[in-house]
């Protein structure tokens, strides 16, 4: 009788590799780098939001259930900074979306000077907000902005206009830079899109008679619409996720007129130390998105392609 062969680790794991259970071991370590950099956070996000966790005040840190859903219902700050974020994000994302389709359809053409042009086209975007939002607060700074002076001396203005002090030019002055900002973003996707684009395609339009602007209704907006779709939700949750411009540029003010959800939760919760207050709004902040892009999805049809 032969004695059993012993069998090491190195001979049980190849014949692990060879079950359907081998994919599963390659793909654990990445879950739980995943589980602890995505899913650990925002479960604990969940968590904050049902406590009272205030760094001031720790002796009524505690559970406390929906109390800052509920307080939220009647926080007139919370319901100006809804609205705004719904003007900011739809302003911001229509404007960048009309300014991208111009660069890519600019940049897509073969003339001499697109290369240079489409580095000028990219500078905004290379900028970190915070560099963007000084340089845009001298431009059009009441005393010393180039833009205002500009303004001035060709009749426009007949005096300097603090832009971002005004309530009522502070949101759309800050929508302006950020689509500035934002745009180059759109213009890189679409021209990517672009470049997938059938030549022929183009010419069989023209062969039947449709002229630039039916050949961008019938041809370019269908091929791109996965592109668009996907370059709007990411920029989406950028715009509601990111208030490091309107926090260099006004702060939330004046009066509240530029406050957006993002920099309301991030003021609660680094000002007055509230951070259960803040992880609500943020819970509030995650499920919009996701409602937002579910339907977003769905009204594209995208999926279905």
């Amino acid at each position: 009788m032969k004695p059993a062969l012993h069998r090491g680790p190195l001979t049980r794991l190849g014949d692990l590799s060879e079950t359907r259970y081998w994919v599963y071991f390659l793909l654990f370590p990445s879950l739980i780098l995943l589980l602890l950099v995505v899913a650990y956070p925002t479960l604990y996000g969940f968590v904050i939001s049902v406590r009272e966790m205030r760094l001031t005040r720790p002796g009524l840190n505690g559970w406390v259930g929906a109390k800052h859903y509920v307080a939220m219902m009647s926080d007139r700050v919370f319901w100006i900074s809804l609205k705004n974020t719904a003007i900011w994000v739809a302003a911001a994302i229509a404007i960048e979306v009309t300014l991208g389709f111009i660069a890519a359809i600019a940049l897509n053409r073969n003339v001499p000077g697109t290369k240079l042009f489409g580095v000028l086209i990219l500078l905004p975007y290379f900028l970190p907000n915070v560099v963007a939002g000084h340089m845009w607060a001298l431009l059009l700074d009441p005393r010393l902005g180039v833009i205002n002076d500009l303004l001035v001396r060709g009749g426009v203005l007949s005096t300097y206009k603090a832009w971002f002090a005004d309530p009522a030019t502070a949101l759309a002055a800050t929508i302006l830079v950020e689509a500035w900002h934002g745009f180059p973003f759109f213009a890189l996707l679409f021209l990517a899109g672009l470049k997938g684009i059938p030549e022929d395609l183009y010419k069989a339009a023209a062969v039947d008679g449709a002229g630039p602007v039916r050949q961008f209704q019938l041809i370019t907006v269908p091929m791109l619409r996965t592109v668009i779709t996907a370059a709007v939700i990411l920029r989406v949750i950028s715009l509601v996720n990111s208030p490091d411009l309107l926090l260099v540029l006004t702060g939330g003010g004046p009066g509240n007129a530029t406050q957006v959800l993002s920099l309301y939760a991030f003021q609660t919760a680094y000002r007055e130390f509230n951070f259960g207050y803040a992880g609500a709004l943020s819970v509030v902040m995650f499920v919009i998105l996701m409602v937002f892009a579910t339907l977003y999805i769905r009204f594209t049809r995208v999926s279905k392609e």
